[in-house]
């Protein structure tokens, strides 16, 4: 990880001490980050994080005059000493008052020490999605009216390329019998249907590798009737193994699983809220597949909604977690810390159930909904997801 700096200060004559105190004040931040500030040229972007050091009052002329060398979103560093934090309020207003996407570093050591590590795992997420491409294997399910963005938008905002795939071209592959010793030790479920389990796993990793993609979202529904079988295995093995993967054409969900992978590193849960206890703030997530690297244990299942082929049932260990949905107009998100507090085997919900405690009032799902499936992952990551969404110009949900 790299942070590049750039100074503003006035052309004024400071105290003898001044270039000492500045260096004390950069010296003190490369102690507490482990990590070297890196002198750069005003326009140089080659790093994962771009600081403009406001040393003086004064400099506001200077940063217009350099503003077009300038890229969004602006994080001013300054220590506050010789008015730099009076003209670093200025230039932040001037970046507002233009809908730009700016914020001033300022505070003890340790602060501001915290908020560049954050700041670096934001930019370096953004670098991640931007280089993204991922597959929508056949349309949206037709169920998921509110969750099916505009390309472009999800272009222009994140960076990401999406790419329509015909689910014709899975269904061709899925039909051949692929060599896989996935499930070779899972002696429990019938040969032929884990076989044909395993077929639409290697058929969506040929599509994946034959598209160079970083994901994939799949109308998984429709496999029920034309192969009799579902993509839950084969979701299951690609997030376990770095490919974003979901169902029904979710690409919402996709993309929330996205956002979560490049500031986590981590697989996460797609699921369903099947139930909330608004007097205990809990809430039931439950689907028939997820990260097999996810799971304490697990067994395979059929189908909940189809009594077919193959699903998982994962127990998870009773850990803290991030849950997270985006609204399909990028313009709002659910954002929660929580713990798994049970694991649960109720007969009338999908496969794998946990009953989650949420940090956030569990009643937002009742008035704001962002969609259906959340994004669950181990860990709290929501100061670094609000401050990564929120320099898209997104608001969480409050």
């Amino acid at each position: 990880m790299s942070i590049g700096i750039s100074t503003l200060r006035s052309g004024l004559k400071y105290n003898s001490d001044f270039e000492k105190q500045q260096q004390i004040f950069l010296d003190s931040i490369e102690q507490q980050l482990k990590l070297p500030l890196k002198t750069t040229s005003i326009e140089d972007y080659d790093c994962d994080l771009k600081l403009i050091f406001v040393q003086t009052g004064g400099v506001e002329g200077l940063f217009l005059q350099n503003f077009d060398k300038l890229q969004p979103p602006y994080y001013i560093l300054t220590n506050g000493e010789n008015n730099s934090l009076a003209a670093s309020m200025e230039i932040l207003t001037y970046i507002k008052n233009r809908k730009l996407e700016g914020e001033i570093i300022h505070g003890d050591i340790e602060h501001v020490a915290n908020r560049l590590k954050q700041l670096l795992t934001v930019n370096i997420a953004r670098k991640k999605l931007s280089a993204m491409k991922l597959g929508v294997v056949g349309n949206p399910s037709d169920w998921l009216i509110a969750s099916v963005p505009d390309y472009d938008k999800v272009k222009q905002l994140l960076g990401v390329n999406l790419v329509d795939i015909d689910l014709h071209e899975l269904e061709s592959l899925a039909s051949k019998d692929w060599q896989c010793d996935k499930l070779d030790g899972n002696t429990t479920f019938d040969k032929e249907t884990t076989q044909k389990s395993l077929n639409v796993y290697q058929a969506m990793k040929h599509i994946v590798k034959e598209n160079n993609l970083d994901g994939y979202t799949l109308r998984c529904f429709d496999l029920l009737s034309s192969l009799k079988m579902t993509g839950c295995m084969a979701l299951a093995f690609c997030n376990s193994e770095n490919i974003v993967a979901t169902c029904e054409g979710d690409i919402m969900a996709m993309l929330s699983m996205c956002v979560v992978k490049a500031v986590s590193g981590q697989s996460s849960f797609q699921a369903n809220p099947s139930r909330i206890d608004t007097a205990n703030n809990d809430i039931i997530f439950a689907h028939c597949t997820l990260p097999l690297d996810m799971t304490e244990s697990y067994k395979l299942d059929t189908h909940f909604e189809s009594g077919i082929g193959v699903a998982v049932k994962g127990e998870l260990p009773l850990k803290e977690v991030t849950v997270l949905r985006l609204s399909s107009n990028l313009k709002h998100y659910f954002l929660s810390s929580g713990k798994i507090t049970e694991n649960l085997s109720e007969c009338n919900l999908c496969r794998t159930q946990i009953k989650v405690h949420l940090d956030n009032d569990v009643k937002l799902l009742h008035t704001r909904p962002c969609g259906n499936h959340h994004i669950i992952c181990y860990g709290n990551y929501c100061n670094e997801i609000e401050s990564l969404l929120n320099s898209y110009g997104l608001e969480r949900v409050l």
